[in-house]
């Protein structure tokens, strides 16, 4: 987990971290700041640059942790419960023969989820996961029955660029997942008591970034196949990566580094940064410009794929030459 240390004392911290093997075993100390106060610890964990931000003003130190990191909040939790009863058995001996030992309290603080429940962190990624169900099967299945039924067929005689082609295909699509987002949000925020402390332009700009990702997968998947069956094979071997890998059940921190790399490749381990950084820890633009940028990147990419392949399957075949007028023209040819 890493950590952020602040406060006057920020230097007994991180010396108190080095000596004690437990805590060194499991913390990493990433940045320290002196002049820091407690709103500063807040704001570090809710521009979510630390698992874990320590307040150190004398012997008193307050550990705040991340409840947006669900995994990573239930260890922290546990860990410095277990340190402090140290402290306290050490101190308790020292009193028994006689000695007078200072030993620092450790006070926790988990922010943005007190009570660690799961439903806050599992809504705002299970909205992320039902826009990507709608955006790659049900766009791929879609544009492959046309196909099948020749209608893609027709547009190819048509004065239409593939880029018009797409977004009116995917028009309808998005429109289904925009009217699913807004009821899965609320029906997350009535039922589970899911905050929303962000702002909700930012939500909605991070989700129509997203949408157009998976849209455009979806046009991507169904212009390489040729049946129902093949799109959703495919599909199904482009969600089912997002669904494990992504963050959304398990932390990428806890991921081998073998594994972690193909979860950064994922929109929807942007997304549910994104989601669950202005649902539950209301961070702002400028702490989650680095997803948005991301999305915004895959977005141009995958739909410049999209666009480039649907224009070659629209592109009309080139009609080929009877064999006697080809052996024709070769006899020509070779008189000359």
């Amino acid at each position: 987990m890493t950590v952020t240390v602040v406060g006057s004392d920020s230097d007994d911290v991180e010396d108190f971290i080095g000596e004690n093997d437990e805590l060194a075993d499991h913390l990493e100390i990433v940045a320290t700041d002196p002049d820091g106060d407690a709103d500063t610890a807040e704001q570090v964990l809710r521009d979510d640059r630390s698992d874990v931000a320590i307040l150190a003003d004398g012997d008193d130190w307050t550990a705040y942790i991340d409840g947006s990191n669900l995994f990573a909040a239930q260890s922290a939790v546990s860990l410095f419960a277990q340190v402090q009863q140290g402290l306290a058995q050490q101190q308790a001996q020292a009193a028994a023969q006689g000695q007078q030992v200072t030993v620092p309290t450790i006070e926790t603080e988990v922010l943005f989820n007190p009570d660690l429940t799961t439903s806050w962190v599992m809504v705002p990624a299970i909205i992320g996961l039902i826009l990507t169900f709608i955006g790659t099967i049900i766009t791929s299945i879609g544009l492959v029955r046309e196909r099948e039924a020749g209608t893609l067929e027709q547009l190819a005689v048509m004065p239409l660029r593939a880029s018009g082609v797409i977004l009116g295909k995917i028009t309808p699509y998005f429109l289904l997942a925009s009217i699913d987002m807004g009821l899965v949000t609320v029906l997350g925020l009535l039922l589970f008591d899911v905050p929303f402390n962000g702002p909700v332009g930012l939500f909605i700009v991070g989700a129509a970034l997203f949408l157009f990702v998976v849209l455009g997968i979806g046009v991507l998947i169904s212009s390489v196949s040729q049946t129902t069956g093949q799109a959703i094979q495919l599909a199904l071997m482009t969600l089912l990566p997002q669904i494990l890998l992504s963050g959304m059940i398990f932390p990428l921190d806890a991921m081998a580094a073998g594994v972690r790399w193909i979860g950064y490749l994922l929109p929807l381990t942007y997304f549910t940064m994104i989601s669950q950084g202005v649902m539950v820890r209301g961070a702002s633009w400028d702490s989650l410009w680095l997803p948005l940028t991301i999305l915004a990147i895959m977005a141009v990419l995958v739909f410049g794929l999209a666009v480039v392949r649907l224009r070659r399957s629209l592109a009309p075949a080139a009609p080929k030459a009877p064999p006697r007028a080809k052996r024709e023209r070769e006899s020509i040819g070779a008189g000359r």
